[in-house]
Protein backbone atom coordinates (compact mmCIF):
# COMPACT_ATOMS: atom_id res chain seq x y z
CA UNK A 1 0.00 0.00 0.00
CA UNK A 2 1.21 3.20 -0.71
CA UNK A 3 2.17 6.17 1.93
CA UNK A 4 -0.59 8.76 2.78
CA UNK A 5 -0.27 11.75 0.66
CA UNK A 6 1.66 15.05 2.56
CA UNK A 7 -1.98 16.52 3.46
CA UNK A 8 -2.79 14.55 6.42
CA UNK A 9 -6.15 16.36 7.01
CA UNK A 10 -9.59 14.72 5.78
CA UNK A 11 -9.64 11.54 6.10
CA UNK A 12 -8.77 8.47 3.53
CA UNK A 13 -10.74 7.75 0.63
CA UNK A 14 -11.57 3.91 1.11
CA UNK A 15 -12.61 4.56 4.39
CA UNK A 16 -15.21 7.56 3.16
CA UNK A 17 -16.14 5.00 0.10
CA UNK A 18 -16.67 1.97 2.89
CA UNK A 19 -18.86 4.20 5.30
CA UNK A 20 -20.78 5.31 2.61
CA UNK A 21 -22.04 1.73 1.53
CA UNK A 22 -20.15 1.20 -1.53
CA UNK A 23 -18.32 -1.80 -0.48
CA UNK A 24 -15.82 -2.96 2.54
CA UNK A 25 -12.97 -1.38 2.97
CA UNK A 26 -10.89 -3.93 0.87
CA UNK A 27 -13.39 -3.61 -1.87
CA UNK A 28 -13.23 0.11 -1.94
CA UNK A 29 -9.42 0.09 -2.59
CA UNK A 30 -10.18 -2.36 -5.14
CA UNK A 31 -11.99 0.62 -6.56
CA UNK A 32 -9.32 2.89 -6.17
CA UNK A 33 -6.87 0.84 -7.96
CA UNK A 34 -9.06 -0.06 -10.93
CA UNK A 35 -9.35 3.86 -11.34
CA UNK A 36 -13.49 3.48 -10.98
CA UNK A 37 -12.72 6.91 -8.35
CA UNK A 38 -12.88 10.07 -8.79
CA UNK A 39 -12.24 13.15 -6.60
CA UNK A 40 -13.65 16.04 -7.69
CA UNK A 41 -13.41 15.15 -11.58
CA UNK A 42 -9.84 13.98 -11.02
CA UNK A 43 -9.37 9.67 -11.09
CA UNK A 44 -7.93 8.45 -7.92
CA UNK A 45 -5.35 5.58 -7.83
CA UNK A 46 -3.58 6.73 -4.43
CA UNK A 47 -4.23 4.03 -1.44
CA UNK A 48 -3.36 7.24 1.05
CA UNK A 49 -5.49 9.64 -0.72
CA UNK A 50 -7.04 11.89 1.68
CA UNK A 51 -10.76 13.51 0.95
CA UNK A 52 -12.91 16.34 2.57
CA UNK A 53 -16.49 14.75 2.76
CA UNK A 54 -18.13 18.08 3.24
CA UNK A 55 -16.82 19.93 -0.08
CA UNK A 56 -15.23 17.43 -2.11
CA UNK A 57 -17.09 15.64 -4.94
CA UNK A 58 -16.51 12.00 -4.58
CA UNK A 59 -17.63 9.78 -7.84
CA UNK A 60 -17.11 5.64 -8.54
CA UNK A 61 -17.89 4.80 -12.14
CA UNK A 62 -19.25 8.07 -12.77
CA UNK A 63 -22.12 8.12 -9.91
CA UNK A 64 -21.64 10.75 -6.93
CA UNK A 65 -21.42 8.96 -3.85
CA UNK A 66 -23.27 10.91 -0.70
CA UNK A 67 -20.04 11.37 2.02
CA UNK A 68 -21.57 13.87 3.88
CA UNK A 69 -23.29 12.81 6.93
CA UNK A 70 -25.80 15.75 7.64
CA UNK A 71 -27.64 14.49 4.69
CA UNK A 72 -30.57 12.52 5.10
CA UNK A 73 -32.49 10.51 2.39
CA UNK A 74 -35.87 8.85 3.29
CA UNK A 75 -38.23 6.68 1.63
CA UNK A 76 -41.83 6.89 2.59
CA UNK A 77 -45.19 4.75 2.20
CA UNK A 78 -47.90 7.62 2.65
CA UNK A 79 -51.47 5.89 3.48
CA UNK A 80 -54.39 7.10 2.31
CA UNK A 81 -55.43 9.95 4.75
CA UNK A 82 -52.45 11.29 5.36
CA UNK A 83 -51.79 15.13 4.24
CA UNK A 84 -48.38 15.99 2.17
CA UNK A 85 -47.72 18.32 4.77
CA UNK A 86 -45.69 19.06 7.84
CA UNK A 87 -48.54 20.04 10.35
CA UNK A 88 -51.98 21.10 9.60
CA UNK A 89 -53.98 23.58 11.40
CA UNK A 90 -57.06 21.88 11.20
CA UNK A 91 -55.26 19.07 13.29
CA UNK A 92 -55.27 15.87 10.29
CA UNK A 93 -52.50 13.51 10.40
CA UNK A 94 -49.84 14.18 8.36
CA UNK A 95 -46.41 13.35 6.62
CA UNK A 96 -45.20 15.13 9.59
CA UNK A 97 -46.49 13.00 12.35
CA UNK A 98 -45.28 10.22 10.58
CA UNK A 99 -41.74 11.45 10.64
CA UNK A 100 -41.25 12.76 13.87
CA UNK A 101 -40.38 10.32 15.45
CA UNK A 102 -37.47 9.88 13.83
CA UNK A 103 -36.30 13.07 14.71
CA UNK A 104 -35.45 14.34 11.46
CA UNK A 105 -35.52 17.52 9.91
CA UNK A 106 -36.63 17.19 6.43
CA UNK A 107 -39.28 18.17 4.02
CA UNK A 108 -41.11 16.47 1.09
CA UNK A 109 -40.07 16.28 -2.41
CA UNK A 110 -43.51 16.95 -4.23
CA UNK A 111 -46.60 16.01 -2.62
CA UNK A 112 -49.34 13.11 -2.71
CA UNK A 113 -53.48 14.07 -2.71
CA UNK A 114 -54.95 13.24 0.88
CA UNK A 115 -55.93 9.80 -0.73
CA UNK A 116 -53.62 8.70 -2.89
CA UNK A 117 -51.09 6.51 -1.49
CA UNK A 118 -47.39 4.96 -1.80
CA UNK A 119 -44.43 6.88 -2.17
CA UNK A 120 -42.91 10.02 -1.23
CA UNK A 121 -39.07 11.07 -0.43
CA UNK A 122 -38.22 13.01 2.42
CA UNK A 123 -34.66 15.04 2.32
CA UNK A 124 -32.67 17.69 3.51
CA UNK A 125 -30.83 17.95 0.94
CA UNK A 126 -32.19 21.33 -0.96
CA UNK A 127 -30.04 20.82 -4.26
CA UNK A 128 -31.53 17.29 -4.51
CA UNK A 129 -34.95 18.12 -3.32
CA UNK A 130 -35.39 20.78 -5.58
CA UNK A 131 -34.51 19.17 -8.82
CA UNK A 132 -36.46 16.14 -8.43
CA UNK A 133 -39.98 18.63 -7.71
CA UNK A 134 -38.56 21.01 -10.28
CA UNK A 135 -41.16 20.42 -13.52
CA UNK A 136 -38.07 20.59 -15.82
CA UNK A 137 -36.50 17.55 -14.86
CA UNK A 138 -39.27 15.53 -16.09
CA UNK A 139 -38.38 12.89 -13.06
CA UNK A 140 -40.95 10.02 -14.18
CA UNK A 141 -43.17 8.58 -11.86
CA UNK A 142 -45.15 5.27 -12.18
CA UNK A 143 -49.03 4.58 -10.19
CA UNK A 144 -50.91 2.14 -10.19
CA UNK A 145 -54.68 2.82 -10.42
CA UNK A 146 -58.01 0.69 -9.77
CA UNK A 147 -60.61 1.65 -11.86
CA UNK A 148 -63.92 1.31 -12.87
CA UNK A 149 -65.32 0.15 -16.33
CA UNK A 150 -64.42 -1.81 -19.24
CA UNK A 151 -61.03 -1.06 -20.86
CA UNK A 152 -60.90 0.26 -24.50
CA UNK A 153 -58.10 -0.76 -26.42
CA UNK A 154 -57.06 2.25 -27.36
CA UNK A 155 -57.10 3.44 -24.16
CA UNK A 156 -52.96 3.55 -23.83
CA UNK A 157 -53.20 5.26 -27.15
CA UNK A 158 -55.64 8.34 -25.93
CA UNK A 159 -53.71 8.73 -22.64
CA UNK A 160 -49.89 8.98 -24.78
CA UNK A 161 -51.61 11.43 -27.57
CA UNK A 162 -52.93 13.93 -24.78
CA UNK A 163 -56.30 14.17 -23.01
CA UNK A 164 -57.50 17.72 -22.85
CA UNK A 165 -58.12 18.84 -19.61
CA UNK A 166 -59.44 22.35 -17.92
CA UNK A 167 -56.05 23.36 -17.52
CA UNK A 168 -54.39 22.46 -20.71
CA UNK A 169 -53.38 19.51 -22.31
CA UNK A 170 -52.03 16.37 -20.67
CA UNK A 171 -50.67 12.92 -21.36
CA UNK A 172 -48.55 10.00 -19.90
CA UNK A 173 -45.22 8.49 -20.87
CA UNK A 174 -46.58 5.40 -20.80
CA UNK A 175 -49.49 3.32 -20.02
CA UNK A 176 -50.26 -1.28 -19.12
CA UNK A 177 -53.43 -2.79 -18.39
CA UNK A 178 -52.34 -4.64 -15.43
CA UNK A 179 -55.16 -6.80 -14.68
CA UNK A 180 -59.30 -7.14 -14.92
CA UNK A 181 -61.83 -8.32 -12.36
CA UNK A 182 -65.23 -8.10 -11.55
CA UNK A 183 -65.41 -5.30 -13.49
CA UNK A 184 -62.59 -3.55 -12.25
CA UNK A 185 -59.19 -2.75 -13.90
CA UNK A 186 -55.69 -2.28 -12.44
CA UNK A 187 -53.15 -0.16 -14.88
CA UNK A 188 -50.29 1.13 -14.48
CA UNK A 189 -49.40 4.52 -15.93
CA UNK A 190 -45.85 6.79 -16.12
CA UNK A 191 -45.76 10.50 -16.71
CA UNK A 192 -43.59 13.28 -15.41
CA UNK A 193 -45.97 16.07 -15.16
CA UNK A 194 -47.04 17.11 -10.99
CA UNK A 195 -50.16 19.04 -11.34
CA UNK A 196 -52.74 18.32 -8.82
CA UNK A 197 -54.63 15.32 -9.34
CA UNK A 198 -53.46 14.85 -12.66
CA UNK A 199 -53.77 11.06 -12.97
CA UNK A 200 -56.88 10.47 -11.52
CA UNK A 201 -58.49 13.94 -13.90
CA UNK A 202 -56.73 12.19 -16.57
CA UNK A 203 -58.88 8.34 -16.43
CA UNK A 204 -61.72 10.69 -15.14
CA UNK A 205 -62.18 12.51 -18.59
CA UNK A 206 -61.67 8.84 -20.27
CA UNK A 207 -64.74 7.40 -18.39
CA UNK A 208 -62.61 5.36 -15.81
CA UNK A 209 -63.20 7.26 -12.34
CA UNK A 210 -60.26 6.01 -9.70
CA UNK A 211 -60.69 3.96 -6.32
CA UNK A 212 -57.78 3.64 -5.38
CA UNK A 213 -54.45 5.40 -6.70
CA UNK A 214 -50.82 4.48 -5.18
CA UNK A 215 -47.46 5.77 -6.92
CA UNK A 216 -45.32 2.66 -6.67
CA UNK A 217 -42.17 4.80 -8.05
CA UNK A 218 -40.19 7.93 -8.36
CA UNK A 219 -37.17 7.27 -10.65
CA UNK A 220 -34.82 4.87 -9.94
CA UNK A 221 -36.79 4.88 -6.35
CA UNK A 222 -39.37 1.82 -6.09
CA UNK A 223 -41.98 1.64 -3.35
CA UNK A 224 -41.06 -2.04 -2.78
CA UNK A 225 -42.37 -3.57 -0.11
CA UNK A 226 -42.23 -0.81 2.29
CA UNK A 227 -45.68 -0.89 4.43
CA UNK A 228 -48.12 1.79 4.50
CA UNK A 229 -46.65 4.60 7.23
CA UNK A 230 -43.12 2.83 6.86
CA UNK A 231 -40.14 4.90 6.13
CA UNK A 232 -36.79 3.48 4.65
CA UNK A 233 -33.64 5.00 4.09
CA UNK A 234 -32.23 5.57 0.23
CA UNK A 235 -29.48 3.20 -0.44
CA UNK A 236 -26.16 4.65 -1.74
CA UNK A 237 -27.22 3.31 -5.26
CA UNK A 238 -30.74 4.58 -5.03
CA UNK A 239 -29.46 7.98 -4.00
CA UNK A 240 -26.60 8.37 -6.47
CA UNK A 241 -28.84 7.45 -9.64
CA UNK A 242 -31.17 10.57 -8.32
CA UNK A 243 -28.80 12.68 -8.53
CA UNK A 244 -27.41 11.43 -12.34
CA UNK A 245 -30.99 12.03 -13.22
CA UNK A 246 -31.48 15.37 -12.28
CA UNK A 247 -27.84 16.38 -13.81
CA UNK A 248 -26.20 16.74 -10.20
Amino acid sequence: MMADSPDQSGERLQKVLARAGIGSRRASEELIAQGRVSVNGEQVREQGRRVDTQTDRIAVDGSVVITRTDLVHLAMNKPEGVLSAMSDDRGRPTVGDLIAERGDAVFHVGRLDIDTEGLLLLTNDGPLGHRLAHPSYEVPKTYLAQVSGAISRDLGRRLKAGIELDDGMARVDSFKLVDVAAGQALVELVLHEGRNRLVRRLLAATGHPVNRLVRTQIGPVRLGRTKPGAIRKLTPHEIAELMKLVGL
